[in-house]
């Protein structure tokens, strides 16, 4: 690790590890899906489409979460 980051505060490497995170994302928001990631996608919208009553909302699958 860079000596600088070792000097820094803690409040200081929190918001350096955020603003390097925000700037990975941003990249990643521009990857094109791989083939696979793709078809996992319409695989799944498929089955949402089949079963659409099997589906919980975001707030549902969010809450399971935060409960484990």
């Amino acid at each position: 690790m860079d000596p600088s980051f070792d000097q820094m505060t803690t409040a200081e490497r929190i918001l350096y590890v955020q603003e390097l995170w925000d700037r990975i994302a941003a990249e990643a928001e521009h990857q094109p899906l791989t083939p696979a990631e793709a078809a996992e996608l319409d695989r799944r919208l498929d089955d949402y489409r089949a079963h659409p009553e099997t589906s919980i909302s975001w707030e549902q699958a969010r809450e399971r979460m935060r409960r484990r």
